[in-house]
């Protein structure tokens, strides 16, 4: 079979490509850097020839209302436009736990994913949308968002955060599976407020910077519930908590 990894070279994608190559697939890491562009389209069209499976890794490099639904409405129709075109079979799609949600509707961020899984849902190719709660990577990226100085205002909203290495299993296993036609959820195996979360990471890299839990504090724009972040029914779960993943990274 042939794969076509969108955002290949990525923190999850390149991941992804190694683990598919694994099971002696035809895999074609696709971004800017290795000439496929599904902004411009550039090379698009001859990536997508004979092509079984897209797995779609790709974000916007900008998270400004306007600019992150560009991104994913260009993306979005000029991908199905080259996976009808080559008879692709499966489209696999990354996304986020909490899409859809009318609560996170305030956040651009939210409402650009939405209309990525709509472009989806309205190809006509059989498809699997993996919802994922935020991964372990991005806490320090969470912390920068919470204001400078050495008190950062932090959402209490609970989040389940999840491993790379175990976002990539999961969607390698549903790129190797049948397409669902629906949505998936992947967490990691504990959920705690975000505040304490962040706290944990900054403490365990000796940052002194000390999280203030705000109920009020935006994520992404919105803001959270308790379980707005969590997911809604049974999902699969990694098997990297908190502890071992930081272990990995150090």
């Amino acid at each position: 079979m042939k794969f076509v990894v969108i955002g290949g070279t990525g923190l999850i994608g390149s991941k992804v490509v190694e683990r598919l190559r694994k099971h002696n697939h035809e895999v074609v890491p696709a971004a800017p850097s290795t000439g496929v562009n599904t902004i411009t389209g550039e090379g698009l069209n001859e990536a997508m020839a004979g092509t079984d499976v897209v797995v779609d890794l790709s974000n916007s490099p900008s998270f400004e209302d306007k600019a992150v639904l560009d991104f994913f409405e260009t993306s979005g129709r000029n991908l199905a436009a080259a996976e009808t075109n080559a008879g692709v079979k499966h489209h696999v799609a990354l996304s986020v736990v909490g899409t859809g949600r009318p609560l996170l509707a305030s956040s651009g961020y939210f409402r650009a994913k939405m209309a990525q899984e709509q472009l989806i849902r309205a190809a006509g190719i059989p498809y699997t949308i993996v919802h994922a709660t935020q991964f372990f990577e991005f806490l320090g990226g969470i912390a920068e968002s919470g204001g400078p100085g050495q008190e950062i205002r932090i959402s209490s909203g609970l989040m389940q955060p999840i491993a790379s290495d175990d976002v990539a299993d999961a969607v390698a296993d549903y790129a190797l599976g049948p397409a669902v036609n629906g949505i998936v959820e992947i967490a990691g195996p504990e959920k705690a407020p975000m505040a304490e979360l962040v706290q944990r990471f900054l403490s365990a890299k000796a940052d002194p910077r000390k999280v203030i839990p705000d109920p009020k504090a935006p994520y992404f724009g919105a803001v959270l519930e308790p379980d707005s972040l969590l997911p809604g029914g049974v999902a699969r779960l990694g098997k990297q908590d908190f502890k071992t993943w930081f272990a990995r990274l150090a």
